[in-house]
């Protein structure tokens, strides 16, 4: 029996173009073959349902991904790596050597990794004596506090590459960008750090869904720190 258009999702992308296909169409492409007789856009209709939506699916685990039926490791595999390509190609990314001119840039450059992340990632930007980006640093993984964000874990890849100053940048899986009370005291605490030590921290740019907080400009940066 032939199979209606809307199950072949290849030949609707080639007969349509992809802006024709929904959400569970594209999946499907990327899942290839449904499960025990169930077609893929089906098997793709149902991971999308039971994830809550795109953007949920987005940030699920690929372990989470594998406890679906019909969906093994090469599958779950592909869909991870669809998602990851899209947040890259997403990224206005800087590189070694560019200017870090303002917490837009943070934020360009953070966004589309950190606005889906389940939990806080807490990062700190090296920058050389011109405020050019040397590289990034994932430095805690969790629930934002001055125990997890240590100046120990903070300042020691900035000594030992030289670097001048530092950003630090976190995210906010809420969705809202405001800082918390924590946010302050950890900033507060890794400030004074970087006095002690020669290393300047410029700003704290805080990533969420809805947009961002720098607590510079926000002023809510402690006082005397250098801009």
């Amino acid at each position: 029996m032939q199979r209606h258009l809307a199950d072949r999702p290849r030949e609707r992308l080639v007969a349509q173009g992809v802006e024709a296909l929904s959400d569970a169409e594209l999946l499907a492409l990327l899942l290839r073959t449904g499960a025990r007789g169930e077609p893929v856009v089906a098997l793709a209709q149902a991971l999308l349902e039971r994830a809550g939506g795109l953007r949920a699916l987005s940030r699920t685990a690929p372990g989470e991904l594998e406890s679906s039926a019909g969906v093994g490791p090469s599958k779950s595999a592909s869909v991870v790596a669809a998602f990851e390509l899209g947040r890259r190609v997403a990224t206005k990314r800087v590189r070694p050597g560019d200017s870090v001119a303002s917490p837009r840039d943070v934020h360009l450059h953070f966004h589309p990794r950190l606005r889906d992340a389940a939990h806080e990632r807490f990062l700190v930007v090296l920058l050389d004596g011109r405020h050019r980006f040397l590289r990034e640093v994932m430095v805690s993984q969790g629930t934002l506090t001055a125990s997890l964000v240590h100046p120990r874990e903070v300042f020691r890849p900035a000594l030992r590459e030289a670097a001048a100053a530092v950003l630090l940048v976190h995210n906010h899986p809420s969705g809202d960008p405001s800082p918390s009370r924590e946010d302050i005291e950890v900033t507060e605490r890794l400030v004074h750090a970087g006095r002690l030590l020669g290393v300047d921290v410029l700003d704290h740019v805080i990533v969420a869904e809805q947009g961002y907080v720098s607590l510079r400009e926000a002023g809510r940066f402690p006082d005397g720190a250098k801009g």
